[in-house]
Order: C-alpha cells, then structure tokens, then sequence
C-alpha cells in the first residue's frame, strides 16, 4: 500500500525537476490561472448568491435573520465537512476529475434549488451545492500548490482568490439586483446557469496535473496525514486563522443587508446587491499581497492586512451612509489580502499529503463561516450592529494576536 505520507526524497522531487513546474509567462500558465479564476468564480457565485436575499427570504418564509442565514449557513457546513473527504479523494484518484465534476454537480443543485416546494426542501438541495462544491475548494489551492513554480505561487493563489472575490461579488450584485425586478427563484436560476458555462470553462482550459502521484486512500492514510499536519508548528495557528477570518467575515455581510434597509437608510435590495462591488478591492487585494509575500515574506504582510480589517469594521459602526461604505471597502480589502497569504501559507508548509493539509485549512474557513454566519444573527436580534459589530471585533483581534505569533516561526521551506 502507498503512504499518503511521502518520502523526503518524494516531496522534493519536483523542485530538484525545473521542467516539472509550470513557468510564468507561459501558455499552461495563463491556461492553469484563467481556469482557477473561473472556477473560483463560480464557487463563489453559487455559495454566496444567496446572501443578499436573506431580508427576501426572511418574509417569503416567516423566518427570523438567524433562520434565514441557515440558507448560506447549511451549504458551508457541508462543504466543510465535504472538504474532509474530497481533499484525500483527490490524492488517490486525481485532482482535475474531482474539481470539474464538483463544478458540474454543484451548478446542477443549485439550478434545481427553485423548483424545491417549501424552505426545508431548499435548505437540502443548498446542502448539496455545499457537498459538491467541497470537491472545488479542497482541491483548487493543491493542484496550484503542485503545478506552479514556487516563485510564482503567490501570484498564481491570488489570481484564484480573485476569482473568488470576483465570484462573490457577482452572485451578491446579481442576485441582489434580479430579486427587484423578479423573484429569488429566477435569480438563483440564473447563477445555476452562469455557474454551468464556468464549469464548461473550466474543465476545457484547465492542464492536467504532470506533478501529481497518487496515493492509496485509507483511514490509516487519513490518520497519518492529520497527524502530521497538527503536529506542525505553523499549520494548526493557520488553521485557526481561517476559522477566525472568514467568520467574521461572513457575519458582517450577513447582516449588513438588514441594517441598510431599515431607517435611516431604507435602501432597496437593489443597492444592498450593489455593495458587492467592494469585492474588485479583493480582487486587487489579493493578488497585490501574493505578489509583496513573494517579495518579502508572508510573515511581515499577514497581520497589517488583518489590522486594515479592523479599521474597515470600526467604520461601520458609524452612522455616516459614506463612512459605512468605507469600511466594507477596507474590511474586504483586508479580508482577502489575508486569505490569499493565509491559504498560500498552507501549501508552503505542507511538502506532504497536501489534498488534506488544503482540507483541513478550508473545514476551518467554512466551518467558521456556519457558526460565527448564524451566530451573529443572535447578536444582531439583541445588540444590533453594535452587537454584531463587537462579535466581528472579538473575532479580528484574537486572528491578529495568533498572527503575530506566527509572524515569528521559523520558515519551513526558504523563502523565494
């Protein structure tokens, strides 16, 4: 049987191989990065497109902000668990079959998600765009991790995590804008359908892997591999950080929606989906601070882009329409600059089993996504967006103090 955990000799074998990597500047190279933004568009397209629509569903239902967020909360808690399994997948059967039948299957759910009879049949067919699009995200930062050059990563991680901001964007501004004119059916309907195009997309430009081994899949194998990413230094705080991040980071734009249309600013849903276009400063963001970690270490970039995401929340907490739209553009600033290192940081420490070093990092991410998501909506019900606001604080301050402790470990591999 094949050890999911793989010689020294293994591990190093594609950076004593030049050839083995895909180069900037290449053909494969703008191939691999046009389908990873592709695909983490539509990721995140689906996942969030629901977002916006919480105050619609809240009515169409009779549900409170906390039920409501369940229709988000429910598929990033099966992606997450999903992640556990469809990252070590991936490590015996391969990287780009799991990922493009992840895409196909998700875009399937989800445009079969307004045809569902009543709330808890919705929240099922969400649950299943959740599992399939685990097979995606567990995967995604892996193959890049494998195929990249190192001295290009940052750059290649942050061109798909702008996807993913771009991905997010759009869902939100889409959904937001349709569910005016429309109903949220026919805006979720349209997602499914953008989001199946970006599969076909997807699986037409994307190479196939020429640095992946497969290894046998078993419990023993799983067991080995946690054991030896928990066992390291660095991957367990980076771990946390994706728990702390993205919590907060969903529970701000869950509720921003129900602050902003009630007085003194009444918006429409319309203008609550326009917001999304703070996510083009993620876009930017993250490709910026891949390119800066590359030049000088993730370590000394990491915690400043958490620190421009408390700035961006203490905005919001003033009553100034400018000052709030302000602080969401910081705050998404901040937030994606910090996941796009965050995440390239995973796969620079983990030179093993790396499918379910990216898994564990994104159980994290989502699972902070479901409870801190649905948590804040107790906050928001009895503190409003003070209280929801001091919940995101207490989240960012302790990511920030778990940042500085890492800004100070040893480099597992040189920086390039």
């Amino acid at each position: 049987m094949t050890s999911l955990v793989a010689s020294p000799a293994q591990a190093q074998s594609a950076a004593t191989d030049p050839t083995a990597y895909v180069e900037k500047g290449t053909a494969q190279f703008r191939r691999t990065c046009w389908a990873l933004f592709a695909g983490g568009f539509a990721t995140f397209a689906l996942l969030y497109c629901v977002q916006p629509m919480l105050p619609v569903l809240s009515v169409a239902f009779a549900l409170s902000a906390a039920q409501s967020s369940l229709v988000l909360s429910v598929s990033t808690v099966t992606l997450a668990v999903g992640l556990l399994f469809t990252g070590p997948l991936s490590d015996a059967v391969g990287r780009k079959p799991v990922m493009v039948t992840a895409l196909c299957a998700a875009a399937l759910c989800t445009l079969l998600g307004p045809l569902m009879p009543n709330w808890h049949a919705l929240l099922l067919m969400r649950a299943l765009v959740g599992l399939s699009l685990s097979g995606l995200v567990a995967v995604a930062m892996t193959y890049l991790s494998e195929e990249i050059h190192p001295q290009h990563l940052g750059l290649s991680m942050g061109l798909y995590i702008s996807g993913n901001a771009l991905g997010g964007m759009s869902g939100r501004l889409i959904s937001g804008v349709l569910v005016d004119f429309f109903s949220w059916q026919v805006a979720v309907a349209t997602l499914g359908g953008l989001a199946l195009l970006a599969a076909l997309l997807f699986w037409r430009l994307l190479p196939d892997s020429r640095n992946f081994r497969a290894t046998s899949l078993s419990l023993a194998n799983l067991a080995s591999g946690l054991r030896l990413h928990l066992s390291d230094r660095g991957l367990p705080w980076l771990f946390l950080e994706a728990f702390l991040l993205m919590g907060g980071f969903v529970t701000l734009f869950n509720y921003i929606g129900y602050r902003l249309l009630e007085a003194p600013y009444a918006l429409s849903m319309s203008w609550v989906g326009l917001l999304s276009v703070v996510y083009l400063s993620g876009t930017y963001s993250s490709t910026q601070a891949g390119l800066l970690a590359d030049r000088l270490g993730r370590h000394r970039v990491f915690w400043p882009a958490i620190l421009l995401m408390l700035g961006g929340l203490l905005l919001t907490l003033l009553s100034s329409l400018p000052a709030i739209l302000a602080g969401l553009l910081l705050f998404t600033f901040g937030f994606f600059a910090a996941h796009s290192l965050a995440s390239s940081w995973v796969g620079r420490r983990a030179l093993q089993a790396r499918g379910q070093a990216s898994s564990l990092y994104l159980f994290s991410y989502y699972l902070g996504s479901s409870i801190a998501g649905t948590l804040g909506g107790f906050f928001w019900q009895h503190g409003g967006w003070t209280g929801v606001g001091l919940f995101i604080a207490a989240l960012l301050v302790l990511a920030l103090l778990v940042a500085l402790h890492l800004s100070r470990l040893p480099p597992k591999q040189p920086q390039v």
